[in-house]
């Protein structure tokens, strides 16, 4: 029977096991599935099988900057429990994935878990992920990351909050490699951290959010009773205003500054620039909080021992 991508894909998801060890399963099986996990198992290559239905929401957003302070790459690196993210096996394979990824050139995560694993022999990244869910007994998901290269003079800075829960880094230019840059980049990864800004400024907004946003609160206001017997131009001033209201609420720099409730962070920027003798610019910004967007499932604990008595 004829191996195709499709049945290797499936194969991997099910298991966790790389794709040449996927592919090696199926074509030894002559493509059945239930006989190609047997054999990824008596392999230790499958040691995810049992895990591939769990919900991994926990884990650990890292960040990692070369010596030089010219390249930098934020990771999150999923686990089932909170407890397995304090693990310092896991937290050393996390940096480890961090350090892989300053180095890929994957476009994306699976471009990444085909590449060979820079720390070990041989195996990819993927076979390297398995491995460790053989070591820790969990389900672990490498489930994004990001880089950053300077574009010119200046600093990145990273963040991480709560032991892992948020990782945030920070790129900012200026023509002076002023140790001043530093103790900004750490003020604006805290600010970025505790309150979420989606943009940088006004100015990287995209005009489909601008419009999404307006016609939420057009919607709002036409379905306000308050609004009944208002006419049209006061209603779109309102809409106009709301807007503005939450754009600075939305854009970092129009934020008021969390350590100086007088300035806005736009201010504190100009105050350090002027400190230093040059100006500054925050260029790009990434925040990676630990299972977001993730549906985490809640399960009764009595519930759980039932089935795990039962089988």
């Amino acid at each position: 029977m004829a191996v195709t991508a499709a049945m290797i894909k499936e194969l991997r998801e099910i298991t966790g096991a790389g794709m040449s060890a996927c592919k090696e399963a199926l074509v030894e099986t002559d493509g059945n599935m239930e006989k190609a996990i047997e054999f990824l198992r008596e392999k230790g290559l499958a040691a995810a099988a049992k895990k591939a239905g769990r919900i991994a929401a926990e884990g650990i957003a890292a960040a990692y900057i070369t010596d030089d302070n010219k390249k930098g790459v934020v990771v999150e690196v999923n686990s089932e429990t909170d407890f397995v993210a304090k693990n310092p096996i896991f937290r050393e394979y996390v940096d480890k994935v961090a350090e892989q990824a300053m180095e890929s050139a994957a476009a994306d995560i699976d471009a990444f878990m085909a590449e060979p694993w820079k720390f070990g022999s041989g195996e990819t990244v993927a076979e390297a992920l398995s491995g460790q869910i053989a070591v820790i007994g969990e389900k672990l998901s490498i489930r994004r990351f990001e880089k950053m290269e300077k574009a010119g003079s200046g600093k990145l800075v990273s963040y991480i909050h709560g032991g892992g829960r948020i990782a945030v880094m920070v790129e900012l230019l200026c023509d002076k490699e002023d140790d001043a840059l530093i103790e900004l980049g750490k003020n604006l990864a805290m600010q970025i951290a505790a309150l979420n800004p989606k943009f940088i400024s006004k100015d990287d907004v995209p005009a489909d959010f601008i419009e999404k946003e307006t016609e939420i609160l057009k919607t709002q206001a036409m379905n306000d009773p308050k609004n009944a017997n208002k006419p049209e131009k006061i209603i779109n001033n309102m809409i106009t205003g709301r807007l503005n209201k939450e754009l600075k609420e939305f854009c970092l720099i129009e934020q008021p500054y969390v350590k100086d409730g007088d300035m806005t962070v736009k201010q504190y920027v100009d105050s350090v620039a002027k400190e230093v003798g040059a100006p500054i610019t925050v260029k790009r910004m990434v925040r990676f909080e630990t299972g977001e967007g993730i549906e985490k499932r809640n399960e009764n604990f009595a519930d759980e021992v039932n089935k795990a008595i039962n089988g």
